[in-house]
């Protein structure tokens, strides 16, 4: 027993040193982001940018990822912000073996959009190149920052929604779209649903059905693999329509005001008689074409008179309309029309038209 128990503990000691040789052997390897940086810099600091130049070259990032000293596997972005702290930035993914990345007008100016600065204004930017490693909790690095000065101009784009209120058809000039005023991403504007008729797409183009996208569950939007479901709006009726393609999502809000043409000038019963207008997603008025009489009319709001609007009493011009204090809008010559109609977007009391015979 004695002699058993004396080489359980012989055997027991050389374990016991052999993990302590394994120990001594191992050799971890730690990585401390604080002590790697990669570099970055700017061709210029104050990039032209013009509606007349989009596809030239706006600016040129030069960058290294930081040497960690060791394989790793990581990614790459470009951080744009508007504060030294990046509280809130737009991040722009580039391939790990990039040494530089280069931005035309077109794109650049779209990421300042993005950011919702103010188109015209000279502005400062801070730019810097995140890196992650992939996967890891481990905290990103980040190089030294460069400043920016920029000044971005409005670009206004489109986006298309074809559906059963039209009739599916494409191209046609029935498709209406809607419109993202700085390039943004985020498009806006009003559609008519008839009843029975709420199934649409969104296209990039009003050339075809190419790149199409449809519905990926609620408030969502994918182009999928192929043709992807219908997107179905909730109701029918005139419905405000936003689309954020940066966030692939939709959503409807039934419009509150709406705005019609009645007097004795246009066609129905005299001042009994509405003549819708439709509001126009491009140009961002309410307009229609219209036959008129020599009479008059006036705009109204929601098929009432509790708001209407006509040339003021005192200082009309011509193209300025006013809700109190009102004469009628003259029509001196019989024929058919176009109506414009657009309300001051930070006085409702007031608006502009046009009446122009066709």
């Amino acid at each position: 027993m004695k002699k058993s128990f004396t080489k359980f503990l012989a055997l027991g000691g050389i374990a016991v040193m052999m993990l302590a040789s394994c120990k001594k052997d191992e050799t971890k390897v730690v990585a401390d982001p604080s002590k790697a940086k990669g570099s970055f810099s700017a061709s210029t600091t104050t990039p032209a940018l013009s509606k007349a130049h989009l596809a030239d070259v706006a600016v040129t990032f030069t960058l290294k990822s930081p040497d960690y000293g060791f394989q790793s596997a990581v990614s790459n972005s470009i951080q744009f912000g508007t504060s030294d702290d990046f509280t809130t930035v737009k991040e722009v993914s580039v391939d790990l073996k990039a040494t530089s990345k280069a931005f035309n007008v077109l794109d650049f100016n779209n990421i300042l959009l993005s950011m919702n600065l103010p188109t015209g204004v000279s502005t400062t930017v801070k730019v810097r190149l995140k890196t992650q490693f992939t996967g890891s909790a481990v905290a990103p690095t980040y190089s030294s920052v460069v400043s920016l000065t920029v000044t971005p101009f409005p670009l206004t784009s489109f986006i298309y929604l074809a559906g059963a209120y039209e009739g599916w058809a494409v191209p046609s000039p029935n498709v209406d779209s809607l419109l993202s005023a700085t390039s943004n991403g985020i498009y806006t504007g009003i559609i008519n649903f008839p009843a029975g008729k709420l199934d649409f797409k969104v296209l990039p183009t009003n050339k075809n059905y190419d790149g199409n996208y449809g519905s990926d569950g609620p408030g969502k939007i994918t182009q999928g693999t192929g043709n992807p479901p219908n997107i179905t709006a909730p109701a029918a009726g005139l419905t405000w329509v936003t689309v954020d393609m940066n966030a692939k999502t939709i959503s409807f809000e039934p419009v509150k005001y709406y705005y019609s043409l009645i007097g004795n000038a246009t066609p129905g019963v005299a001042w009994n008689t509405d003549t819708d207008l439709k509001y126009d997603n491009g140009n961002q008025v309410w307009q229609t074409d219209i036959t008129l009489v020599v009479g008059e009319m006036k705009v109204r709001r929601n098929h009432d008179w509790g708001t209407s609007y006509g040339p003021p009493k005192v200082g009309a011009d011509g193209s300025t309309l006013a809700s109190s204090d009102t004469n009628n809008i003259p029509v001196t010559a019989a024929g058919t029309y176009h109506f414009t109609f657009g309300l001051n977007a930070a006085d409702n009391t007031k608006a502009t038209y046009t009446l122009v015979k066709k």
